[in-house]
């Protein structure tokens, strides 16, 4: 849908992040991380998701400055997708990759409360979004490159929303090990 581009600029991040690792240790602090790693989303995965994610960690890292505690992750989220609303103009209901970040969001609210348990948490908001991606099969693209595309020819779920539920299971599956 939209460029046809989705799977090769995400390898292509996949790629740099790959790279970026072996050549030096990340970041230990959150939000330096985050920031670290958008800025080399946008200089090396390229297409308007490279832009959209470099926005998403730029405004995420700003409420981990202060730490990372569970209910700042929330925050975070919340922050990084009021970028990516703000800038790329799409909203839940588009079919884009806010689909599958709004719906991990909603779930990662948990994180606020008291005595709130991270894996858990995380895991239910990764099997959100991944049912919000597999539901933008039957969207219609209201925004993004797939927009420009006849409705009747995107019968596959939003490849975006589909990247941001692999990203968030990946991150899962590094936390779990």
């Amino acid at each position: 849908a939209g460029d046809g581009d989705c799977g090769h600029t995400h390898a292509r991040a996949a790629r740099a992040i790959q790279e970026w690792m072996v050549a030096r240790p990340p970041p230990a602090a959150p939000a330096q991380l985050l920031s670290t790693l958008a800025d080399l989303l946008l200089e090396k995965m390229g297409g308007s998701s490279g832009v959209l994610y470099g926005l998403f960690l730029t405004a995420a890292a700003r409420p981990l400055r202060d730490g990372s505690h569970l209910p700042a992750w929330a925050d975070a989220m919340d922050a990084g997708i009021e970028a990516m609303r703000r800038y790329g103009g799409a909203a839940p209901g588009d079919r884009t990759m806010l689909d599958s970040l709004c719906a991990a969001a909603q779930v990662l609210h948990a994180l606020r409360s008291p005595g709130a348990d991270l894996l858990p948490v995380l895991a239910a908001a990764v099997e959100s979004a991944e049912a919000a991606a597999e539901a933008t099969r039957h969207m219609e693209a209201g925004a993004g490159r797939a927009s420009y595309i006849s409705s009747a020819q995107l019968l596959q779920p939003d490849p975006g929303a589909v990247a941001v539920a692999a990203v968030l299971r990946a991150v899962l599956e590094g936390l779990r090990s």
